[in-house]
């Protein structure tokens, strides 16, 4: 019985061994992962000439698309137009009014879609 313990023995530590050399190559893959470093989209940062209605609530230069929202984001916050009671709405007031096409209340989520209209 002895020598039956011995060769269980014998046989566990070449797993473990094995065992080592997997966890030492997981830890060398991430290194190679942080040489590439992500580059922005150079869409993203196209300034884009906005019209007459959003030029009132932002400005009238042209700006990349990000920008835009958050200049009307900047608009909307600093005048309190968030919905109290559903903060994904935005109330119109009457710059944003005809931004909005009429609306009284848009979602939030609708914001991108009517920038996409008023710039070019």
């Amino acid at each position: 019985m002895a020598t039956k313990v011995k060769k269980a023995a014998k046989k566990a530590a070449p797993k473990k061994a094995a065992k080592k050399a997997v966890k030492k190559a997981v830890k060398k893959a991430p290194a190679k992962k942080k040489k590439s470093a992500r580059k922005p989209n150079a869409a993203f940062m196209a300034p884009l000439s906005v019209s007459p209605a959003l030029g009132d609530v932002i400005g009238g230069k042209a700006l990349p698309r990000t920008e835009i929202i958050k200049k009307i984001w900047d608009y909307i916050k600093k005048n309190k137009l968030q919905d109290n009671k559903n903060r994904r709405m935005i109330n119109a007031d009457a710059k944003l009014k005809v931004l909005f096409a009429g609306k009284a209340q848009v979602s939030m989520f609708d914001l991108a879609k009517i920038v996409s209209k008023h710039v070019k």
